[in-house]
């Protein structure tokens, strides 16, 4: 896998892993976060697009932002506008007890494509379900919405890509993150 159109789909979400619940993450109030009237906008880290480009995959917005992504949390933290993936109605099919009401959604739109999952509300369920139902290898990478994402998940994203773009492109069974 060399291109962006071949590499695995990295579906984000943003609260949690881009907007921390826990302390400030020590980055400066921005004003246009004040500007718009939630303070926890400035818990955002200005180089995470950076970032997240660097790992050369289509990014996708897996969240309940849906646009509003693209316009408040996208500017602030370098990133172009993105795929939004749209949520089914509540009334749609859930699947088993406890899966993730995005797990479903995102196994479609990724089409048996290989793809990360970065949120932090993952759990076993999901991992089980989507290794049942998906085809294509996968990451569910599961963050702490205290600290939201830090070096150590980077790392994690990284060597995944590595290894599912080694020889083999075998990724298929990714550690538990």
């Amino acid at each position: 896998m060399t291109s962006a159109a071949e590499r695995p789909l990295l579906f984000l979400d943003v609260d949690g892993p881009l907007i921390p619940f826990g302390s400030p993450s020590g980055h400066p109030p921005s004003a246009a976060a004040a500007d718009r009237g939630n303070p926890l906008l400035a818990r955002l880290d200005p180089g995470v697009g950076a970032r997240f480009m660097a790992l050369g995959c289509p990014l996708v917005w897996a969240t309940t932002w849906m646009e509003e992504a693209n316009r408040t949390v996208a500017p602030r933290i370098g990133l172009p506008k993105l795929p939004v993936l749209e949520w089914p109605d509540a009334d749609a099919e859930e699947g088993p007890r406890g899966l993730h009401w995005k797990t479903r959604p995102l196994v479609e739109w990724a089409a048996g494509r290989p793809f990360i999952w970065v949120d932090d509300e993952i759990s076993t369920i999901d991992r089980l379900w989507v290794a049942a139902a998906h085809p294509g290898p996968s990451l569910l990478h599961q963050v702490d919405p205290a600290k939201g994402l830090e070096d150590s998940d980077f790392h994690t994203l990284t060597g995944w890509l590595d290894a599912a773009s080694g020889p083999g492109g075998s990724a298929a069974s990714p550690p538990l993150t």
